[in-house]
């Protein structure tokens, strides 16, 4: 779909060679040189992987934080009680609530990027989930936003932790910082989710895992990544 793009993209475009699997720190460079936005663009990596998300242990989803941050700053909400509550806002949070915070967002309120809530909060956090599920918010052990140790999930959260899963495609899609990074530190991040990714490998999956891989900023063209440069 290249051909309806704007100029800018076309000249992007005409930078990059399809044919060809980059090397991480030719790829990351490339990206960065080839941004044409006008704000600060995130810069993503998508995998797609040879899972069938039709079975329940080929379905990827956890979170990792990177050693770099995301680059953004993360609205933190907690559902908490008591001595939690108390944690979750030493830590950072920038909202927390129970029944309260819950009402608010079946009001319609969704100003926020990360929901964290302990155990015995589920129940109230559990009538959300159609609100929130869709969007990527609802709280999850696997991504270790459902715990008794909110002031860790809090602290990690503001520092760059980011959450992944597969798609009904089997595809895997993480932001891993901004286009304005060193690329270094890019290469960075961008190393440690694709070990995680790696690590994750269900024991079902037989032939090849990671059948493709690329990155590219908010607006730009993709760059094709050689797997075997990690």
């Amino acid at each position: 779909m290249a051909k309806n793009r704007g100029k800018k993209y076309q000249d992007a475009l005409k930078k990059v060679d399809s044919k060809k699997k980059y090397a991480v720190n030719d790829a990351v460079q490339l990206v960065k040189d080839i941004d044409f936005a006008n704000f600060d663009s995130t810069v993503e990596v998508a995998f797609k992987l040879n899972v069938d998300t039709k079975q329940a242990d080929q379905q990827l989803r956890g979170a990792v934080v990177l050693p770099n941050g995301t680059g953004k700053d993360q609205t933190v909400i907690v559902f908490a009680k008591g001595d939690n509550a108390k944690a979750a806002k030493d830590a950072g949070a920038d909202f927390v609530g129970d029944a309260d915070l819950a009402d608010k967002i079946q009001d319609g309120w969704l100003d926020f990027d990360v929901a964290i809530a302990t155990p015995d909060m589920m129940p109230v956090v559990g009538r959300l989930g159609r609100i929130l599920g869709p969007k990527g918010l609802m709280p999850n052990p696997k991504t270790g936003t459902v715990t008794m140790d909110v002031a860790k999930a809090v602290e990690e959260s503001k520092a760059g932790k980011v959450t992944y899963r597969t798609d009904r495609d089997g595809n895997v899609a993480v932001p891993f910082g901004k286009a304005s990074f060193d690329t270094d530190k890019l290469v960075e991040n961008l190393k440690t989710i694709e070990d995680v990714v790696m690590k994750a490998r269900p024991a079902s999956v037989r032939g090849t895992y990671v059948q493709h891989a690329s990155i590219a900023s908010t607006f730009g063209p993709s760059v094709t990544l050689d797997l075997e440069s990690f």
